[in-house]
């Protein structure tokens, strides 16, 4: 009997299955004559008929999946891991330590908001009037969702195998994986796979996230050369970034201007590298005295948990971070830093009227207690509203960028008399400059595939590297490009 090969002899593929024209969904197939590696599993966010069709139709079957390459734990690449595994994935899923730590409470997190969301919607479902209407609602739910629960999404990491940055490792008969150092969040990386053929070596990239330099607490990205194809994020193909030491002094006139009014500072923040960044400028603010020593309150317990991450892998960080470590000086424990964990806790701070800063989740403003904290201070001029992440069309969190005069929360109207204060500065991902930079320094290269960003920001980048002969190319969903064929 003939054994079944994944590809055609001497053949190697590359199909852009997600995170093509949008920023969700990551995930990419490589298919050579022996292999079929999937990198990035993320979920695709959009409206519910939407969000369940895309991330439970796949244009291959899991089951054949020889292996699963891993970039970071934000829930856009690794998301829908959970969703592969009810489905047939058997394979091995390769990633970093830090990353497999994080995912742990990323992917859990993900299952119960879902499980979470469902039940909301039963019990709406079932509410309405006619017990035939609500029986023929419940069924409606129960064939969408949840896509996974949160105890399906913790058992998932039994099929994580981490890697070392630089550990070069054969996962297939015939590619090599690497992991280096994508300065985009604690453990992501920029892949490198090595397809071994007849007569040649391939070389693949994969830099989607790819950091910033000079960002708190990481190592800058590490450049891979001698590559024969780049594919490359383009989230902010189009868009500068102000300079990072631009956050810590616009961090610092915002607690200052509300200390002086005796207000509180309200952070929504994402629990994952957000919130540790801006306790680490905190740390330094305090450390230098450019800021009064009051409270500050980490009312997230996702946050609280990935924060033990960060303590448990200060070996992924930068020197400036391993030196504060050995000299007991950690930035995520010091003096008047608290992490808040019961929800009386919580409800407390609304009654304790000392300026104090608070950082909370969501970090859209959707969810969790940074909403009650909103609904208590927002309607008060002394108080600031500080913005430290990117706030997506028709959220809670970009109504209050906007400056909206009067803002819903559970269904009430407040109006909004706190100051608002947003600081881009720190975002996690490459801007059009550090994008272009980084194919300079990768080239030559046979072709740079443009992923993950919307259609303007992937254009714009599109224009400015062909202007500089750089060779982008921007694929379609679903299309197969042919990297290689004997």
């Amino acid at each position: 009997m003939k054994k079944h090969r994944p590809g055609h002899h001497g053949l190697v593929k590359l199909q852009f299955l997600g995170g093509v024209g949008t920023v969700t969904g990551s995930s990419h197939l490589l298919t050579t004559p022996k292999s079929k590696i999937l990198i990035d599993a993320g979920l695709f966010y959009g409206r519910r008929e939407k969000f369940f069709e895309v991330n439970t139709t796949f244009a291959y079957q899991p089951q054949r999946i020889s292996a699963l390459v891993l970039s970071h734990a934000h829930i856009d690449h690794c998301g829908n891991i959970p969703t592969l595994l009810k489905h047939g994935l058997r394979s091995k899923i390769y990633t970093t330590s830090a990353t497999r730590d994080l995912c742990k409470l990323m992917l859990a997190d993900s299952g119960r908001v879902q499980t979470e969301d469902f039940r909301y919607l039963k019990k709406i479902s079932s509410s309405q009037k006619g017990r035939h209407r609500a029986r023929r609602g419940a069924q409606y739910m129960n064939i969408r969702g949840p896509l996974y629960t949160e105890w399906e999404a913790v058992r998932s990491i039994s099929h994580f195998r981490p890697l070392h940055y630089g550990q070069k490792f054969k996962i297939t008969n015939d590619v090599t994986l690497t992991f280096y150092d994508a300065g985009h969040i604690l453990g992501a990386s920029v892949v490198l796979l090595e397809v071994r053929m007849q007569h040649k070596l391939l070389r693949l990239g994969y830099a989607v996230d790819l950091g910033r330099k000079q960002l708190p607490l990481l190592n800058d990205p590490t450049v891979l050369t001698g590559l024969d194809y780049l594919i490359l994020e383009s989230t902010y193909g189009g868009r500068m970034h102000s300079p990072i030491s631009d956050a810590k002094g616009k961090l610092r006139e915002a607690i200052n201007r509300t200390v002086a009014r005796k207000g509180k500072i309200i952070i929504p923040s994402f629990a994952l590298e957000r919130t540790q960044e801006v306790i680490y400028f905190i740390s330094e603010l305090l450390k230098e005295g450019s800021i009064p020593p009051i409270p500050i309150y980490v009312d997230s317990p996702l946050a609280t948990r990935v924060t033990e991450v960060f303590r448990n892998n200060i070996h992924y960080m930068d020197h400036e971070v391993k030196d504060l470590v050995r000299r007991d000086e950690s930035p995520f424990d010091f003096l008047n830093l608290h992490y808040v964990q019961s929800q009386e806790e919580s409800k407390a701070l609304n009654n304790d009227k000392r300026p104090m800063i608070i950082l909370a989740g969501s970090g859209m403003c959707e969810a969790g207690r940074v909403l009650h904290h909103l609904k208590n201070n927002i309607t008060e001029s002394r108080n600031t509203v500080l913005i430290v992440g990117y706030m997506a069309r028709d959220t809670l969190g970009k109504k209050i960028v906007d400056k909206e005069k009067i803002v819903r929360i559970y269904g009430l109207e407040y109006e909004l008399n706190a100051e608002v204060v947003v600081i881009n500065a720190l975002s996690g991902h490459a801007d059009k400059n550090d994008l272009i930079e980084y194919v300079r320094e990768s080239s030559p290269v046979n072709e740079v595939f443009l992923v993950h960003g919307d259609e303007d920001q992937t254009r714009c980048l599109y224009d400015a590297l062909s202007s500089e002969g750089l060779n982008p190319y921007i694929p379609a969903k679903n299309e197969e490009a042919v990297l290689y064929k004997e």
